[in-house]
């Protein structure tokens, strides 16, 4: 067959080490792996901020619910008379621990069941003296039967802790009781 005369192209040139030409693939990077590891750390780091940031933001609530009494209050008992049918909600009102802890050992003293208080850190860490709370004027009889066994001097009527104690009886843990502990 003879040969026929075609214009020259690129294809006619034909070097020793030829670059690749045309529809060829181009080679696989050598670190490919090393991609691919970096891209699913990054998606499981992203993965685990935003769960531990949904738990936080679904895990703050502004009210806490307080486990109910197991016994039911028969009687208003007189002002020196404990009556541990009640919660006790015993908030922290110090930077000190150990003054918290004192006092749910008195309270643990005078008879009422460890499931039956509760113990949580105030939102102040400077309040001065420690004072039992409670809700409605039928609970003033048992508060003031707690505080005279904790010997604490100052009981005072405050809706504010109602909704926080579920009815129950709330101290708040001063100052006062850090030199104590």
């Amino acid at each position: 067959m003879p040969q026929t005369d075609f214009p020259q192209d690129r294809f006619d040139d034909v070097d020793e080490d030829p670059a690749r030409l045309g529809a060829h693939r181009a080679p696989r990077p050598r670190f490919r792996w090393v991609v691919v590891l970096l891209w699913w750390l990054l998606a499981v780091a992203v993965l685990t901020g935003a769960g531990i940031l949904a738990f936080l933001a679904l895990s703050s609530t502004e009210s806490i619910s307080l486990p109910s009494s197991s016994q039911t209050a028969v009687a208003t008992p007189s002002p020196s008379e404990i009556d541990t049918s009640y919660t006790v909600l015993v908030l922290n009102g110090t930077a000190d621990a150990e003054a918290s802890a004192a006092v749910q050992e008195a309270v643990r003293d005078a008879g009422w069941d460890e499931s039956d208080i509760v113990p949580l850190n105030s939102d102040v860490n400077d309040f001065q003296h420690t004072t039992v709370y409670y809700a409605d004027a039928e609970d003033q009889a048992a508060a003031q039967g707690l505080a005279d066994a904790l010997e604490i001097d100052a009981v005072q009527e405050n809706d504010e802790f109602a909704a926080m104690s579920d009815g129950g009886l709330t101290i708040v843990v001063g100052l006062d009781r850090v030199s104590e502990s």
